[in-house]
């Protein structure tokens, strides 16, 4: 296990994320937002993050290209719609380009003498939240499978593809855990896919972030995605410490029973790649 390729125009890595899309995700959180919408505000920054992160004076460096499978019902699709609906992985200057629309919200910000005061601001919208239908886990797996397989194939000399699985409910479409293990053995030369999980839940319990030891989980199905998870590489273990997460020796990239603060570390440490070239 390496992960010490250099990232850059000319050897990019991959994100993906695959996103549950059931009828459980109608759900709300504390935030009083569904979790579907929540997660796609998430999801949306997340993908403007990425867009600010590859901005130079030259313009968007591709350093990354970046997909969305959504499943519910009985199958999976490309989560993009509009003119990024025909292609399953975009460079991230191309989804740049391509936002559905561009919303105009309002953020709390600090004003004069310290005083919080409402600011518009410009948010694009790439993902729209959807919750109907079954939890077709295996679908959006094997999705994600095919599409790693022929990443990994094609690009062997970069850093590995990253895939970020955000769920809340058990699937309804077989056992997942199989299809996980294929795609944490598709590999390049730098090593192997990773893939990180995410359940989230309004559950009373507390969350568990980043365990390394199956028997910290109570629940039966968060003992699986746990299984399914890559161990955190060490970029990621550094991110994670810096938001002051206690990381133990073994640390999985799951997050079971995940609320607010915790979906939103994920998504922050998930796509945290260093990049080292291309200056």
């Amino acid at each position: 296990m390496s992960f010490s390729a250099e990232i850059s125009r000319a050897s990019p890595t991959a994100i993906l994320f695959v996103i549950d899309q059931s009828t459980s995700m109608r759900d709300r959180l504390q935030s009083e937002k569904s979790k579907s919408e929540f997660l796609a505000d998430v999801l949306n920054k997340t993908l403007y993050t990425l867009i600010t992160t590859c901005s130079k004076a030259d313009g968007i460096r591709d350093y990354f290209y970046v997909g969305v499978v959504a499943y519910s019902g009985l199958d999976a699709r490309n989560g993009f719609q509009g003119i990024l609906a025909n292609v399953d992985m975009h460079p991230i200057s191309r989804i740049a380009d391509a936002p559905l629309r561009i919303e105009t919200r309002i953020k709390k910000v600090v004003g004069p003498n310290d005083v919080l005061v409402e600011e518009p601001t410009k948010f694009p919208i790439w993902f729209e939240p959807q919750n109907r239908g079954k939890t077709s886990m295996c679908a959006g797996l094997r999705s994600a499978c095919s599409l790693m397989r022929a990443w990994c194939s094609q690009h062997q000399a970069s850093y590995p593809p990253t895939v970020l699985h955000v769920t809340d409910g058990h699937p309804t479409d077989g056992n997942p855990e199989p299809i996980a293990d294929e795609i944490k053995r598709l590999a390049t030369e730098d090593g192997p896919c990773l893939l990180f999980n995410l359940h989230v839940d309004i559950g009373g319990a507390p969350p568990r972030v980043f365990p390394n030891d199956e028997r910290m989980l109570h629940d039966r199905f968060g003992k699986t995605l746990f299984r399914m998870s890559s161990e955190l590489p060490l970029h990621a273990i550094q991110a994670a410490k810096k938001k002051g997460h206690d990381i133990k020796s073994g640390a999985r990239g799951f997050v079971f029973n995940a609320g607010i603060e915790e979906i939103v570390d994920f998504f922050d440490i998930g796509t945290r790649p260093s990049i080292v070239s291309d200056r």
